[in-house]
């Protein structure tokens, strides 16, 4: 690198353009042009000093003549950053990134989805290049939560190793441990950064606590001595923190700016993180980790090249994932190399084994499919998703409201956007529901989250639909036949002393069994709790241990496995009130029903037959009519028109609908409501079917 022109302080970057173009066409009939060879110029670009920008392959810098030459699979990282929610995974991404030479205005760079900013989570996995020293790191950020475990069982194939973030507080939660046992089966190493060491209740003793757990999860989930063997780095995110030393990271977060960096964690990083494996001068391969699409370019598939070199313009197929027999999905040229800096794409001329890279061309390739040189035979291996574990049905919204508030309406609308969104979200399954007409279709997915951010996301692009209530997929028991599985998930909770009845009692009637109680071992001195419960008693129960902590309680779960069925639930509801009449609701009639239980709309609302308008006090369902005028009369008498107030009703958000209804009801989902409704709106055809189904 040292002979690099320079000017001005800062490192000349190689742009590349191509020269005498020769056309092709691809197996879809589009024509491409690809170069015959390659000329550069260089061009002065802001970069921080001492770091090589790259704007080619990541596994490609500049040669002391100016031309491109490739770099060694040596000088390349690929690591993943696993973290629990909330324990700053996003915020010390953009601090990396920023000690590696990329300047943003912007916080949270990853989270660039809309729902991913407004809840602070990761759903999607993306991964962004970044240089440090004399060499190119690729990173993956993975969600946090088990609902996107699918996202993070798939990127994993992609990575050498990974930055394991816990909170110095909380230590390693729920989620750290479903997402570190896929990675610890993978054979990756573990770098360990204890992060948010600037708070002032953080000490060294609790953090050797927080070390000692660490060793002890990682024995218990099978680790070897090498990966029992892991760096530890104590570091601030949101003061841009790192170092090996508690003491002197605590000094470097109250001292000045300058004196702040994440270097001795991109060390560790650099040291501990193996190169990636594949000779660059073998056949090409690729494993698809993750697909996206792009209004201009099409499908584009995402993943490490596992051996040998690509380039514009070269033809490759896509290999089916098996035993050797499945055959070629298709055959096509590439015509575009995409790298990511800072979650934007920036286009490549080739890259090579170790890099990561989306590639256009390829119109039906999908996760775990092999792209590959036309001359490969055998696919590269691939880890299989794990089954989804919830399904909802989603269908048109035949309400007496339905077609007034959103745009896409019908049956084959609905079917269009699951069928492209499972393209994408592999652990997503769209089935046709054989008794819908084509108007219903049932959706499989990995929890209450993963289906209620697709619901909310086709909400905003305007659709209207309504959804039943989740339900358990169970599984037949392999060793005792005609017996059947259940999948169940680990609940953790951290609340106050006076709470601690409540909560066991509200987990114990959703067939949960309390594993581990420890009084003070929470933040606060709370009292810590650990059950093991079913994932159809899990369903709605957030907004119930909110009730019951007051808010003050936390609560984290992630899926355990299978285990035998545990039978009924018991009944956890009260009786519904439904509307018996169609029309706007009137101040007058909720008056009078506020006394019989709590209400979900208020005065002036359009309601329908069958629509659910509240929650009975009594366990028994009622029918009213919200719908009903005060009489005028000739005669008037002192206080006979009192004025009526209200309670505000309880507005339910599409989490708290989607855990509300029961079997017979559904969630009705417009771009501007969220309503509940029962599945059959008439009244004489309800109580029909509930002598049929009593004879029964």
């Amino acid at each position: 690198m040292s002979g690099m022109r320079r000017g001005g302080g800062a490192l000349l970057r190689a742009a590349v353009f191509m020269a005498a173009p020769r056309t092709g066409v691809t197996s879809s009939g589009t024509r491409v042009f690809v170069a015959d060879r390659v000329g550069t110029f260089v061009a002065p670009p802001p970069i921080a000093k001492n770091n090589v920008r790259c704007f080619t392959a990541s596994a490609l810098a500049m040669s002391s003549s100016g031309g491109a030459e490739e770099k060694p699979a040596t000088k390349v990282r690929n690591f993943a950053i696993i973290a629990h929610v909330d324990h700053g995974k996003t915020t010390l991404l953009d601090t990396l990134m920023n000690q590696g030479g990329h300047v943003s205005t912007s916080e949270r760079l990853m989270d660039s989805n809309d729902l991913e900013k407004e809840r602070g989570i990761t759903i999607s996995s993306k991964y962004t290049s970044f240089p440090w020293r004399d060499c190119v790191f690729n990173a993956v950020d993975t969600p946090g939560h088990a609902d996107f475990g699918g996202e993070v069982e798939r990127v994993l194939d992609m990575v050498d190793g990974c930055l394991l973030l816990v909170d110095a507080q909380e230590g390693p939660m729920a989620q750290t441990k479903f997402v570190l046992s896929k990675a610890l089966q993978k054979g990756l190493h573990p770098v360990v950064c204890i992060n948010k060491v600037d708070r002032p209740g953080v000490t060294k003793l609790g953090c050797d606590e927080v070390e000692s757990k660490l060793f002890d999860l990682f024995a218990n989930m099978g680790a070897t001595d090498s990966q029992l063997d892991f760096a530890i780095v104590y570091a601030s995110a949101r003061e841009g923190v790192a170092h090996l030393d508690f003491h002197e990271a605590r000094r470097l977060c109250g001292g000045d700016k300058a004196d702040k960096s994440v270097a001795p964690l991109l060390d560790v990083l650099l040291d501990r993180v193996p190169p990636p494996p594949g000779d660059p001068d073998d056949e090409f391969k690729l494993l698809v980790s993750m697909i996206e699409h792009d209004a201009f370019v099409g499908r584009l598939v995402t993943g490490r090249v596992a051996s040998g070199r690509v380039a514009v313009g070269d033809r490759v197929k896509a290999m089916k994932m098996g035993d050797g027999g499945d055959g070629d999905r298709e055959t096509g040229r590439v015509t575009k190399l995409f790298t990511s800096h800072g979650g934007v794409r920036s286009p490549l001329a080739s890259a090579a084994a170790g890099d990561i890279v989306s590639v256009a061309g390829l119109s039906l390739a999908t996760v775990t499919d092999t792209v590959a040189s036309v001359t490969v035979t055998e696919p590269l291996p691939a880890s299989p998703i794990d089954p989804p574990t919830l399904k909802m049905t989603f269908g048109v919204n035949d309400s007496k409201l339905g077609g007034r508030e959103g745009k896409n309406l019908t049956g084959r609308n609905i079917w269009d956007r699951l069928v492209a969104e499972a393209e994408t979200n592999v652990a997503l399954r769209v089935l046709q529901d054989e008794n819908g007409g084509g108007d219903r279709f049932e959706v499989q997915g990995r929890g209450e989250l993963h289906l209620g951010v697709l619901i909310e996301t086709m909400r905003r692009e305007n659709f209207e639909l309504s959804v039943s209530p989740p339900a358990v997929l169970f599984k037949d028991d392999p060793e005792r036949p005609g017996k059947k599985l259940e999948p169940l998930e680990e609940v953790l909770a951290e609340v106050d002393e006076e709470h601690v009845g409540g909560v066991i009692e509200a987990l114990s009637v959703r067939k949960g069994d309390l594993v581990d109680m420890q009084h003070g071992a929470g933040e606060g001195g709370r009292t810590k709790l650990e059950f093991l419960c079913p994932s159809r008693g899990l369903i709605g129960f957030r907004s119930v241990f909110i009730n019951e902590t007051r808010g003050t309680g936390t609560m984290h779960r992630s899926f355990h496995g299978y285990g035998p069925y545990r039978g009924a639930l018991d009944k956890v509801r009260k009786g519904a009130i439904i509307s018996s009449a169609s029309g706007v609701t009137t101040t007058y009639a909720l008056g009078q029903l506020e006394s019989r239980g709590s209400m979900f709309v208020g005065p002036k609302v359009e309601v329908y037959e069958g629509m659910i308008i509240g929650e009975s006090s009594r366990d028994e369902t009622m029918e009213v009519n919200a719908c009903k005028e005060k009489k005028l009369t000739n005669m008037r008498a002192s206080g006979t028109d009192e004025t009526v107030r209200l309670t505000p009703p309880r507005l339910m958000t599409l989490e708290e609908a989607i855990g509300y209804v029961q079997a017979d009801e559904l969630i009705e989902v417009t771009p501007t409501a969220i309503r509940l409704r029962k599945a059959e709106l008439d009244t004489s055809k309800r109580k029909s079917n509930a002598r049929k189904a009593g004879k029964s």
